[in-house]
């Protein structure tokens, strides 16, 4: 009987110790998500374009402009570990008609601040008022991170068109895939459901994907497509993987073509693109 007793003590002691580390983890995992997420590096060099100062929600957000004073316009938001800084000069060569702004997110490069789902959305919002304030059409580049960023944008200001390069449908349910032993529904502050945003958009949505992404699942880009009212066009960079597919000058073709003035107004997908696109009805809410 002493012996059963103590093996019962045994055992209960094992469950609350793994119950006491289970939520300890949770405690960890909850405190450190932001720094699972967002990764800023201090301004890296000040690139050779146009300065700028937007007044962002908290303070003011320093910036850059290249090919400034151009008719029409693109804003960048870049992933969650990107100096934007670095790419002042490709987008230079890469669309020359038209003024490319770069403004790193709060937080990232030469702005102050913690970065948040919430900070980062208003000032992608403030960015977009002082482009549209100056040029007669804006539209929107948004690549990991970013394009969930952009696609809030598309969703609540008059973008002229709209370009996610490695989308997800919501940070929320690549945590699930990444952390499915924990509660992350209940854990994680900065969700960028992007699937929520996609129903109201309405102007010409390019997709550039991976087809090697090992961040991006690519059901998650997928399911995003699919919520979309008007099929997007859809680009898939063969055998590139999250980082690298803008090496490929697919990459480059797609975006530029894309942004001509024009351009049809619509998808358009080469048979191979369109073989790959879902044919299954976008995935319900979680």
């Amino acid at each position: 009987m002493a012996r059963l007793f103590s093996l019962k003590r045994i055992a209960i002691g094992l469950v609350v110790a793994i119950a006491l580390a289970y939520v300890a983890l949770c405690a960890l995992l909850y405190a450190l998500q932001g720094v699972v997420l967002y990764h800023p590096s201090p301004l890296q060099f000040e690139p050779d374009a146009q300065a700028l100062t937007i007044a962002g929600c908290t303070g003011p957000l320093r910036g850059w402009v290249a090919n400034p004073d151009k008719t029409d316009a693109v804003i960048y938001f870049g992933g969650n570990g990107e100096p934007v800084e670095r790419n002042v000069d490709s987008f230079r060569d890469l669309l020359p008609d038209r003024s490319v702004y770069l403004v790193p997110y709060r937080g990232y490069g030469p702005n102050a601040g913690t970065p948040s789902e919430q900070g980062i959305e208003a000032d992608a919002l403030a960015v977009f008022d002082f482009a549209h304030a100056r040029h007669a059409r804006v539209a929107v580049i948004g690549r990991s991170l970013g394009s969930g960023v952009a696609t809030y944008v598309a969703a609540r200001r008059p973008v002229e068109r709209l370009v996610l390069v490695t989308p997800y449908d919501s940070i929320l349910d690549i945590a699930r895939e990444r952390y499915g032993l924990f509660p992350v529904s209940l854990l994680l502050r900065d969700r960028y459901e992007s699937w929520r945003n996609a129903g109201g958009i309405r102007v010409p949505v390019l997709a550039v994907l991976g087809e090697d992404d090992e961040i991006i699942p690519r059901a998650s880009s997928d399911n995003l497509i699919a919520h979309f009212p008007t099929k997007p066009a859809v680009v898939v960079i063969p055998h590139a993987g999250h980082n690298n597919l803008s090496n490929d000058e697919l990459y480059a073709k797609s975006i530029r073509d894309f942004l001509r003035e024009d351009a049809a107004p619509g998808p358009t997908l080469s048979r191979e693109m369109e073989r790959q696109q879902p044919t299954s009805p976008p995935a319900p809410s979680r």
